[in-house]
């Protein structure tokens, strides 16, 4: 087929559909979208809670006792503790029922999904750690998501493997760092931002394989510089503690300079490594990708479109992440998806499955359709059991009934068979999903697009330590800092899901006195959203 110009039916914009697009949609027997790719993510995000949590009842029979979950109390969904969840006591199948061809498809899953018992926390393998999602294999962290394999890490997301460190938003192997975005097998690297194997370092941009460097960009093999000037060991270690880093208020004035120098630097006009016909960011090890941003691995994916956080070989794949890949092929409009799993279509925590099609949290499966919670189930339609002869009769019908009978959102948006769920039956206001992020809005400017919003819950904190007055220098905190009431900078001003105040936790103490830093000023949430505004969003630019 011919490319084709389309007017995306959510922002009015034009898109463009290429030949190449088309054989993709043909190949899993698709019709092409109707949303943009930028609407499809977004679309996608607002059904991807990571950070929003909230202290509730667990619904599990026997059980009241308070549990963290990230649905929040006043949602019409029964939730249950995730380790309940996961056991043989309950089963999901008990919860099917018949399709009504009378209404949409999309109504009877939201229906399904508020009575179904949702899982509290997408966690795995969690030793004492404390407030975590989307998670596994971690150890003693607090406050972290989208994680895998860290030990004592603090306040974090898209973090991997990492040890002793705080406030990362991407880091993989890293050890002893602090407020670093998107480092790599780094140690005692302290607001470092896209570096690679540095140690001993602070403020530094683009540096790879540097030690003992400070307010530095885009060198490589380099040790004993400041600001791109090298000096000798003695006079940069004279000059290091002259610039007084335990101090909030020197430290704030060396940001601003380091954020001026980094401006003036050279920029790549992408990240994209031992890559073949590839265009996007952040990629490693691609071939034939286009629009794909933060896709690693070796291999990380080939013949993939529109990829934004995914890879370790994942192939011929479209509108896919965050979350995706391992061993996986034909996944379209799906998130955190994977794990040898194969033709996964609109669906979302979806592992080691196959012919999937519009199913969140199904595990080992296959041939399922509007389903939720199933594991090692096959030819199920919204939970209910069919033989294979039945389910293969009743699918095409299904396709057909949602065709001729679409679900129309409040603003009018339609929704045939080929589209993702539609964001206004998520479990999930928009300010509680990953889409603030990614798309950030007001209240305002959600609601005109039709948007679920959270006003934030009255906190009516007592502050006991005004943000003015915390000790400049980290050596005046007293121990009895540790769980004393603390204004943020922000005071909720801000539309980054302040908090308003926060707490210190011990370890929290303990490593800002080992590695001679000062007290954040800003909550977690507010320290969060700095950190992804220093990163590009996943976008291209002509």
């Amino acid at each position: 087929m011919k490319e084709e110009i389309r007017n995306c039916q959510n922002c009015k914009s034009e898109f463009i559909i290429e030949p190449a697009d088309f054989t993709f949609y043909g190949k899993i027997n698709m019709p092409p979208p109707t949303f943009c790719p930028e609407c499809r993510r977004e679309r996608r995000s607002c059904w991807r809670n990571e950070r929003s949590l909230y202290k509730r009842k667990c619904n599990s029979p026997g059980h009241d006792e308070d549990i963290i979950s990230v649905v929040s109390p006043d949602k019409p969904f029964s939730v249950y503790d995730d380790r309940f969840w996961w056991s043989d006591k309950w089963d999901p199948i008990e919860y099917g029922g018949e399709y009504d061809f009378s209404k949409p498809f999309f109504s009877q899953f939201r229906e399904m999904l508020e009575q179904v018992p949702l899982i509290s926390l997408s966690v795995t393998n969690m030793v004492n750690c404390s407030y975590c999602n989307v998670s596994a294999d971690d150890k003693e962290c607090y406050l972290i998501s989208a994680s895998d394999g860290n030990e004592r890490v603090r306040y974090s997301n898209r973090t991997v493997f990492n040890k002793d460190s705080q406030d990362i938003y991407i880091g993989n192997h890293c050890e002893l760092c602090y407020e670093i975005v998107n480092c790599r097998q780094c140690y005692k690297l302290f607001f470092g931002f896209n570096c690679n194997q540095c140690t001993d370092s602070a403020f530094l941009y683009n540096c790879t394989n540097c030690s003992n460097c400070f307010g530095c960009t885009n060198l490589r093999n380099k040790s004993y510089h400041i600001f791109n000037r090298p000096y000798p060991k003695e006079e940069y270690e004279r000059k290091i503690k002259e610039l007084n880093l335990e101090s909030f208020s020197a430290l704030r004035q060396l940001k601003e300079k380091h954020k001026s120098s980094t401006l003036e630097s050279i920029h790549r006009f992408a990240h994209i490594l031992k890559s073949a016909n590839v265009s996007g960011d952040n990629v490693q090890y691609a071939k034939n990708c286009a629009f794909c941003f933060d896709v690693i691995g070796n291999p990380s994916a080939e013949d993939c479109k529109f990829v934004v956080w995914g890879g370790y070989n994942l192939k011929d794949s479209y509108d896919c992440g965050p979350g995706i890949g391992l061993n996986t092929e034909l996944l379209y409009d799906s998130f955190d998806c994977g794990m040898s799993g194969s033709k996964l279509y609109f669906t979302s925590v979806v592992y080691g499955s196959h012919d999937i099609r519009y199913s969140i949290n199904c595990h080992s499966s296959n041939n399922l359709f509007g389903c939720y919670g199933l594991r090692s189930k096959s030819y199920c339609i919204l939970n209910k059991q069919y033989t294979k002869e039945e389910y293969e009769t009743l699918i095409p019908r299904i396709i057909e009934h949602m065709n001729q009978m679409p679900y129309v959102d409040k603003k009018g948006r339609v929704y045939k068979y080929g589209e993702f769920f539609p964001p206004e039956l998520s479990p999930f206001s928009y300010n509680e999903t990953i889409a603030q992020e990614y798309f950030p809005l007001s209240a305002e400017a959600a609601a005109k697009a039709g948007y679920r919003w959270r006003d934030p819950e009255p906190r009516n904190y007592k502050i006991q330590i005004p943000n003015d007055q915390l000790p400049d220098h980290i050596k005046d905190v007293p121990d009895d800092i540790v769980g004393q009431v603390i204004e943020c900078g922000h005071k909720g001003t801000c539309n980054e899901q302040c908090t308003e105040a926060f707490k210190i936790i011990p370890q929290e103490l303990e490593f800002y006195r080992k590695m001679n830093l000062p007290l954040p000023r800003l909550c977690p949430n507010c320290r969060h959203y700095q950190r992804i505004k220093q990163r590009n969003p996943p976008k291209l630019w002509r």
